[in-house]
């Protein structure tokens, strides 16, 4: 696999553009055989954030190719005229991937909402037959896996050719990245431990780490003196009070010691959205066998 690194900055942009340059050759292919792959992405409300997600990964796809959709329904749409909603693109042959962009309103259930998509169609990887998948390894070359820890796997792959027996740190315990990349890591033999914002002595996992995943949304819960020449894959997105964002990590501090680093921004986030293309091109190939 191919690196992108600057010193021991992790060039998350070329990597996503690495991805997203094998995503438009794999969909050149597909329009040979007269198939355009198709993604559509519903938005609930008005959520300023998940308006520009919506319009990058619209961006991204129809630059790799693609058709892409967007489904913009007001903030107060019930949970049954959502998943109506779904059944329709589930059941369109045109369609091959169906995002619901998140989090949803109050009043919806997000995982009635993620199951109701066709397992073959959940681009987000989210859905419980999809997660069984990879929490079981039995995951194969059409399984649809969350795309942040995906994302992440692909660029620690890069960098680390083996990673049975690694000790691996997440710090952030969410459905979305720190369960499935703590299951991705232990299916490739790593030595996981899962850490949250409250855990006790967290430098006792932190010195002894060869990689840490940070996703807990607290601003420089990792220091420079907590480590030992790690990798850290930063996913933490926050913005301070001056409007600057930041991850979760001191970066400063941490990149003096660690071995690779990512930058918040144009670390992981590029990552997310080129991965979620790629497996809507894995979806697309799978439905149209």
């Amino acid at each position: 696999m191919k690196t992108f690194t600057n010193g021991n900055i992790i060039l998350g942009n070329e990597y996503a553009q690495d991805i997203r340059n094998n995503v438009k050759v794999q969909a050149e292919a597909l329009q040979k055989r007269n198939i355009i792959p198709c993604l559509v992405v519903i938005l609930v409300g008005e959520n300023p954030a998940s308006k520009i997600y919506v319009a990058n990964k619209k961006k991204f796809a129809i630059e790799c190719g693609m058709k892409s959709f967007d489904i913009i329904l007001p903030e107060a749409t019930t949970e049954s005229d959502l998943i109506a909603e779904i059944a329709k693109l589930n059941n369109d042959p045109f369609v091959h991937g169906i995002l619901v962009q998140m989090p949803l309103p109050k009043h919806i259930n997000a995982n009635a909402v993620i199951n109701a998509i066709n397992p073959r169609k959940d681009v987000d990887g989210f859905h419980i037959q999809n997660m069984g998948q990879l929490f079981t390894n039995t995951t194969n070359e059409t399984s649809l896996l969350p795309c942040t820890p995906k994302g992440c796997m692909w660029i620690l792959e890069s960098l680390e050719q083996n990673l049975r027996g690694k000790n691996a740190v997440i710090i952030g315990s969410s459905n979305i990245v720190g369960k499935p990349m703590a299951a991705m890591l232990l299916n490739k033999g790593a030595t996981v431990s899962v850490l949250n914002s409250a855990t006790k002595n967290k430098e006792f996992f932190t010195k002894n780490a060869d990689i840490i995943v940070l996703a807990c949304g607290v601003p420089n819960i990792l220091k420079g003196e907590d480590i030992s020449n790690p990798i850290i894959l930063d996913v933490g997105i926050n913005r301070l009070s001056d409007g600057k964002i930041v991850g979760d990590c001191d970066f400063e501090s941490c990149q003096q010691k660690a071995r690779f680093i990512t930058t918040v921004p144009k670390g992981i986030g590029p990552m997310t959205i080129a991965i979620l293309l790629q497996n809507t091109i894995t979806s697309c190939i799978s439905q149209t066998l």
